[in-house]
């Protein structure tokens, strides 16, 4: 069978492009001849093929690319065209999700729609950015009526789907790689790296964004250094500027940014904190806390979204209860 999978952006920096990659590889095992088709890759194929079909190279036009991906019909028939002859596409996310849906009336492929969910609006803070995330999730939802299958990666996006515009879809879970994430790693290099030997890490991984709430776990960090020494160590690439600034100014010399960590390096993070913490106040799935658990690490979340379907060894915390979380996180930390 010749299956297509379709990405914005085929890079680690993405929780959603991690999963791209690793169902690209079980189809190879499988058997299936694969193509990755993306506006830009930063990833070695595995037994698959990858096209990319390009974008515009800033941030901003990227975003307005993305958002108006309709527009550009000459662009989205070049897509299409590349799916002649393949029997199925996965499309992970808009806008190729309008590439997937043209190629299905074209040449009656089969086409699965995975969905991964947008960010709550309200939790961007200035009205350009909540605009923005509104439009999208709008144009996104549409984008999935045409599909064969939907499959949502939680229940609560499943059902968020079902409440928004009754389509139903069947969950799905996230996978990792238990081969590679696993309690027996050491983290002894991360702690030498950063010069970081008898005391506690807390550790975050994910992107700098506002829904992520880094904001409230820098806060929680605090009050954590009035009752305990730590370190918190944020991995991550920041994707707003303005709100990395912010990040930036709210922090003091316990607090590392280590920026953006591939992936063959991750495990050696999780394996050097003593807990892993999220303030996240959005998340359809998040990859980075099972993955923690895998490494045997007890989680401390925000009780929202998936969380309860996720966080298996760990503490939930209600929603914005800064002293809560600090509290929880410095119950393993002792």
């Amino acid at each position: 069978m010749k299956v297509a999978i379709l990405t914005p952006t085929f890079s680690h920096f993405s929780g959603i492009d991690r999963v791209a990659e690793a169902q690209a590889e079980d189809f190879v095992k499988k058997g299936h001849e694969v193509t990755v088709i993306t506006f830009k890759s930063t990833i070695e194929p595995k037994g698959y093929e990858i096209k990319v079909i390009g974008m515009p190279e800033k941030a901003f036009w990227q975003r307005l690319y993305r958002l108006f991906f309709f527009i550009d019909t000459k662009k989205i028939n070049e897509g299409v065209k590349l799916l002649e002859g393949y029997d199925t596409v996965v499309s992970h996310f808009y806008p190729m999700n309008l590439i997937a849906e043209k190629a299905k009336e074209k040449y009656g492929l089969k086409y699965i729609a995975f969905n991964h969910g947008i960010g709550f609006p309200h939790l961007f803070p200035n009205l350009l950015e909540k605009s923005y995330m509104q439009m999208f999730k709008h144009f996104s939802n549409g984008s999935m009526k045409k599909a064969d299958k939907i499959y949502s990666v939680s229940k609560f996006l499943a059902k968020e789907l079902k409440n928004e515009t009754g389509l139903e879809s069947m969950v799905a879970y996230n996978k990792i790689d238990k081969q590679k994430f696993h309690p027996h790693i050491n983290g002894r290099n991360v702690r030498k790296k950063y010069g970081i030997h008898g005391e506690p890490i807390i550790l975050f991984v994910g992107r700098l964004s506002p829904h992520k709430g880094v904001h409230l776990l820098i806060e929680a960090f605090k009050t954590i250094r009035e009752n305990r020494g730590a370190r918190l160590l944020i991995v991550g690439k920041p994707t707003f500027d303005d709100y990395y600034k912010r990040l930036k100014e709210m922090s003091d010399r316990y607090i590392i940014f280590a920026g953006f960590v591939d992936d063959d390096e991750l495990p050696e993070y999780y394996a050097a904190c003593n807990v892993y913490a999220t303030a996240s106040l959005w998340e359809g799935f998040d990859i980075p806390v099972v993955e923690a658990q895998a490494c045997g690490k007890p989680v401390v979340a925000f009780d929202v979204c998936s969380h309860r379907e996720v966080v298996k060894k760990g503490t939930l915390v209600k929603e914005n209860d800064i002293e809560g979380f600090a509290s929880a996180i410095l119950r393993y930390i002792k």
